[in-house]
């Protein structure tokens, strides 16, 4: 199965930021990707998922992110950012260009399991 990434279907998202859901379908349980994208100067609000791990894979631009009790780190292309289910996070872009990164998310995303602010 082939599934097409289609830049029309972009939305904004109440965390603060603009998703295009690339893959996140019940044929595909185990996991789903979406890509981010955070406007400059931008941050998205504390939120954790619940029975959910998320990776950050940063596509393009730099920010800065925080994952539960740590400090902020800064990331850049290429970067991996791992957070745990139940686990606050944000991040912010500190770059001149859009922050685009995919969010991975298993078991698949679901709105249900999105809340805002800490746990």
């Amino acid at each position: 199965m082939i599934k097409k990434h289609n830049f029309v279907e972009e939305y904004y998202f109440e965390e603060g930021c603009h998703i295009i859901e690339t893959s996140n379908s019940a044929d595909d349980e185990e996991v789903s990707i979406a890509q981010a994208r955070v406007e400059k100067g931008k941050q998205t609000k504390w939120h954790y998922l619940e029975h959910t791990t998320e990776r950050y894979v940063i596509l393009s631009g730099s920010g800065s992110v925080e994952v539960g009790s740590n400090p902020a780190c800064k990331v850049t292309s290429g970067d991996v950012v791992i957070v745990p289910k139940n686990t606050r996070q944000r991040i912010k872009n500190t770059g001149e260009d859009d922050l685009l990164f995919l969010a991975i998310c298993s078991p698949r995303f679901h709105k249900k399991n999105y809340h805002e602010g800490s746990i």
